[in-house]
């Protein structure tokens, strides 16, 4: 079974949601996924990482942490702020609701992230941040094969080598 993880953590700045969406983006290539899976991915983790800094900090400085973790074909992502938290989080994840509604906010964020994603789960407490896990099953083979076979590639070509020489 394929397991790796990685762990990040950057300001809340604006301008920090690509780098978070192209940083897990390529931390999964490894899964061989889909261009779509890609895109469904970086819009969930794009929608997360803009919840913690409109949302979470209001704009003031904080830090978001976001794990990834593979575990066969699943790959989970979880971001987590320790903001302002969520006090009613079954009414947050309503569609269209939004507490930013002045700042032309949809209050889709959460919506997106069950949408393009296989799981979502988001605890929250008010004062204490918020964190959300989403999952998503990558089920395309690996880019080279089965286990061990580019090993076994390898292996043959080192012996066609020494053949020769």
């Amino acid at each position: 079974m394929q397991q790796n993880k990685m762990k990040l953590e950057f300001d809340s700045r604006p301008c920090n949601e690509g780098f978070a969406r192209v940083a897990v983006a390529a931390f999964m290539t490894q899964l061989n996924p889909t261009l779509e899976e890609v895109a469904d991915v970086k819009t969930a983790v794009s929608e997360a990482v803009t919840n913690a800094i409109i949302h979470g900090y209001e704009g003031s400085a904080g830090t978001i942490t976001i794990r990834c973790r593979i575990e066969g074909e699943t790959f989970t992502v979880e971001v987590e702020d320790i903001g302002k938290g969520i006090a009613d989080v079954k009414l947050a994840m309503e569609p269209l609701f939004t507490t930013k509604a002045e700042c032309d906010r949809a209050g889709m964020g959460f919506s997106f992230m069950e949408a393009f994603m296989d799981s979502l789960e988001v605890h929250s407490a008010p004062g204490q941040g918020t964190f959300v896990r989403m999952t998503k099953k990558i089920t395309r083979p690996m880019a080279d094969g089965p286990s061990g076979y580019q090993r076994q590639k390898t292996e043959t070509k080192i012996e066609e080598i020494c053949r020769k020489e």
